[in-house]
């Protein structure tokens, strides 16, 4: 029987409209820009999730064996299964760098999208790429996309522009993939890379569970009946442990009560999707779904995103405030005009991605490079994590480091 969940999860990061939403549906079949918003802007707003088989022909020589079809189109032989893969698509807007950064949290690797026909880099290709050392993905792959409607020497040219690009990152010795999204050119070349760039991380089903919540759901159509209406759902990554059908749940922060303190939830898991089917047991990989017998309301418009759930008493602790280390980048990037990082000050605000999650931290105390934040919204935490930290920089927030927690 075929693997059901994915192995791991690739990001697709990169600049607005370079073709991260295209290249998905060319890789898979599934256009993942399906809110009303989206489909009217063209562009990601939220996470773009789709699921994928790579596999490959064992009688056709490389690269054109790598495929996602069940059987091959150049012999008609069936394809071997290599691995299922979870992409995560994220949103490369400079408004959106919130919820790319919770989607980094989640990715095993990623793929770099650079559109040959901009010159490179744009704002956010930098700022992704950041992004992705900060959060500490270290596996990317670099695709050159739309070189079908550049020339040959635009194509060269962007090429070298890649190069000087990535030269003291984490994407230095990343294979540049040149590929026509649009056309599904190098789609053969690029799985196979992905195969050998992107590995599966070692992971620790025996470990008490523990997930990262990235969407949430009210999966019940306007209108439902009371005796008809489904429970909450929840998205995410598991990263340890497993989750078994009519296992208890919590999710953590949870929700305010009418003092507003926070109170987590608990609830009996009645229903297991990973890989768009219901299974009965989950373990740690893939993007997978979680039902529940929670309020269908407190599940609506992604408002426990951000969450952490697993086993009732073996989550990390809700924090309302912390210290950390702060490390701090060299320049502000996503802007034209980069600046230099400003040391921290007392009492600003700081956007703090902390796994998912993403709050506001103001700044109570600053002794060298440990900070202490107040948080506007709690997080789930362990000491030691590390959080993306992010400053006001004009009417945007951007990139400037990462703290660990301690």
């Amino acid at each position: 029987m075929a693997k059901v969940q994915s192995d791991v999860n690739i990001g697709l990061v990169g600049h607005v409209d370079h073709g991260k939403t295209t290249l998905t549906k060319a890789l898979s079949g599934v256009w993942t820009d399906t809110h009303s918003e989206e489909t009217k802007r063209g562009i990601s707003i939220r996470l773009g999730y789709a699921d994928i088989v790579f596999r490959k022909c064992t009688n056709c020589e490389e690269p054109i064996s790598y495929t996602t079809a069940e059987v091959c189109e150049h012999c008609g032989s069936k394809n071997e299964v290599l691995r299922k893969i979870s992409f995560v698509d994220a949103p490369g807007h400079e408004t959106l760098m919130a919820t790319m950064l919770s989607g980094a949290a989640i990715m095993d690797g990623a793929v770099l999208v650079i559109a040959a026909n901009e010159y490179c880099p744009q704002p956010q290709t930098k700022e992704h790429l950041m992004a992705l050392d900060v959060i500490g993905v270290k596996d990317i792959i670099v695709v050159q996309n739309k070189v079908d409607i550049v020339s040959k020497e635009r194509a060269i040219e962007s090429y070298h522009e890649i190069l000087d690009f990535v030269q003291g990152t984490n994407a230095e010795d990343a294979p540049i993939i040149p590929i026509s999204a649009q056309q599904g050119v190098n789609m053969d070349i690029l799985i196979k890379t992905i195969e050998e760039v992107i590995k599966t991380p070692k992971r620790s089903p025996r470990k008490s569970s523990r997930m990262y919540v990235a969407r949430s759901f009210d999966i019940n159509k306007p209108g439902s009946k009371p005796d008809s209406l489904k429970g909450s759902v929840i998205g995410g990554s598991l990263i340890q442990g497993t989750l078994k059908l009519g296992d208890e749940i919590e999710i953590k922060p949870g929700v305010t009560d009418k003092n507003n303190e926070w109170v987590s939830l608990t609830s009996e898991i009645v229903g297991l999707n990973a890989g768009g089917k219901d299974v009965d047991k989950i373990g740690p990989g893939g993007l997978i779904g979680v039902a529940t017998l929670l309020d269908p309301s407190l599940s609506k418009a992604d408002s426990l995103s951000g969450s952490i759930a697993g086993k009732p008493g073996t989550l990390p602790p809700v924090l309302n405030n912390f210290s950390m280390e702060a490390f701090l980048l060299e320049r502000v990037v996503g802007i034209e005009n980069e600046k230099d990082v400003e040391p921290i000050r007392l009492k600003e605000p700081l956007m703090i991605n902390c796994g998912t999650t993403t709050t506001v931290g103001v700044v109570n105390k600053v002794k060298g490079s440990t900070v202490d934040v107040v948080l506007k919204l709690p997080v789930c935490a362990d000491p030691k994590q590390r959080v993306a930290l992010s400053r006001r920089v004009g009417a945007r927030w951007r990139l400037i480091g990462y703290g660990i927690i301690q």
